[in-house]
């Protein structure tokens, strides 16, 4: 039997905290595969996600999207939102089902922790490629994440940046490669060679 939601969630946690725990303050200012961003911006980015996905675990939709400021301690700051985003997890009991999600239709009860999966597993990627540091990750982690994008990511939400899209044009990837490198590549990731 495989693991559970939660439990990849708690697997692609760590490895994100692992990448995060070796970034060095001389490279918050490196570059990113996330086209306009650094390394700082990524951080800040998933202690934002971490709080908003907390919230929603907990409440539904948050009505205000949590800036959190990156501060020194930014590994403590990533531990606690974890923490807490995989508790309201625990406590959401029984993900089987369906749910409703607005522009998207009937999805699975558990399509929001697919979703973090993915996101979690994409940054992941995206922090040790900025940083020099093995993108090798956890293949159920990414896989589960891959199916999750694969699933909703309609073409209108691919584009530019400058153009308000999120998800660039898929980039070429063999189809032996790793989870988590046709992750990267379907999101719009360019892999290296």
């Amino acid at each position: 039997m495989g693991k559970s939601p939660v439990e990849l969630l708690i697997v692609a946690l760590h490895e994100n905290y692992q990448v995060i725990e070796r970034i060095q303050p001389e490279q918050l200012d490196n570059p990113t595969p996330c086209e306009s961003w650094t390394v700082r911006d990524l951080l800040d980015h998933l202690l934002t996600d971490l709080e908003m996905f907390g919230q929603q675990a907990a409440f539904g939709n948050p009505s205000v999207v949590p800036t959190p400021t990156l501060g020194g301690d930014w590994l403590r700051q990533f531990r606690i939102g974890s923490d807490v985003l995989i508790d309201h997890w625990r406590q959401a009991g029984d993900l089987s089902g369906t749910m409703e999600l607005p522009g998207i239709g009937e999805v699975p009860k558990s399509f929001p922790i697919n979703q973090q999966l993915a996101e979690f597993s994409v940054h992941t990627w995206d922090l040790a490629t900025a940083t020099g540091q093995s993108t090798q990750l956890d293949e159920d982690v990414a896989e589960a994440g891959l199916s999750c994008v694969s699933a909703m990511l309609r073409p209108d939400f691919r584009g530019a940046e400058a153009d308000g899209k999120f998800f660039g044009p898929e980039q070429p990837v063999s189809a032996n490669a790793p989870a988590v490198d046709r992750l990267a590549a379907f999101v719009g990731r360019t892999i290296p060679a």
